[in-house]
């Protein structure tokens, strides 16, 4: 099934099956002493496909990982809106989550999360972050216009790590929107003067009609990938083994299953590897 050039299906059986890489990493810790529910979060905001169309995925995958690490029960869900995922935060208490950077820096210190890893995909945005437009010929010329975008829900994280302090939402007239195609085609209208996107929404702009003169105009840097947490909830022992596992999931015989769902790389890192985004976030 394909929307405008892309694969839907494809993102939320990656994210599926990060669910259950993760899992399977956790193979040589040993099972739970209590009953507790072993839960899993994954959350990519902006994202293409819906919960719905994931959930029945996600089920099958994470029971598959219950039998192979011994728990008694677990769970996994997949969200693309940060409120819905944390009532799932705060009723499951997960014991991991894969998050896009801004619900990261949202939650890190709220939730106390612990950086155990990190995973790069393809297809899924977030790692870089333009302006375009047809009209404007840098981030000056757009100041004061209409600005449409999907992503001016976090400015904290939108002023501060991505433009780092070189606009803010409120140099532009705002236009909000609720879809990534629907960003672009603000600006190949006209309806819209510029637009902030990330990289793949630029990807996208390649496979839409009239995009003539469609270009970006300015440039964030690249951000770090998504992020592997661990929550308070995850055992000391259990959390260890599960970061040291990590980057031997894609490995040898991993390898190939990697690569068809789009994962580029999977392995363990550290709060220092986001030490400059948590940085620029600053104190909560």
């Amino acid at each position: 099934m394909f929307a405008n050039g892309r694969a839907v299906r494809a993102p939320v059986l990656l994210w599926v099956w990060c669910v259950y890489l993760l899992s399977f990493a956790g193979l040589a810790a040993p099972a739970h002493a209590s009953d507790a529910t072993v839960a899993i979060l994954v959350l990519k905001e902006h994202g293409v496909g819906s919960p719905a169309l994931a959930q029945p995925y996600l089920d099958r995958f994470v029971a598959l990982a219950a039998e192979q690490n011994g728990w008694s029960a677990a769970i996994g869900r997949y969200y693309t809106s940060r409120s819905a995922a944390e009532t799932f935060v705060e009723q499951q208490r997960p014991h991991y989550a894969i998050l896009s950077l801004a619900s990261f820096l949202a939650w890190r210190n709220k939730y106390n999360l612990d950086v155990i890893g990190q995973v790069s995909v393809s297809l899924v945005g977030g790692k870089q972050y333009y302006l375009i437009s047809k009209q404007a010929a840098d981030l000056g010329g757009c100041k004061g216009q209409t600005l449409a975008s999907d992503h001016a829900d976090d400015p904290r994280f939108i002023e501060r790590v991505v433009a780092e302090g070189r606009f803010k939402l409120a140099d532009f007239k705002i236009v909000p929107t609720q879809r990534p195609l629907q960003t672009i085609k603000k600006v190949i209208s006209g309806e819209s003067e510029c637009a902030l996107i990330d990289d793949a929404q630029l990807a996208d702009l390649t496979h839409l009609e009239n995009v003539d003169g469609v270009r970006p105009i300015w440039t964030s840097t690249e951000l770090p990938t998504m992020v592997v947490v661990a929550f308070p909830s995850a055992p000391t022992p259990e959390r260890r083994r599960f970061q040291d596992n990590l980057s031997n999931v894609c490995a040898d015989d991993g390898a190939s299953a990697c690569a068809e769902v789009g994962i580029v790389s999977l392995k363990a890192a550290s709060t220092a590897d986001y030490a400059a985004a948590i940085t620029a976030y600053g104190k909560q």
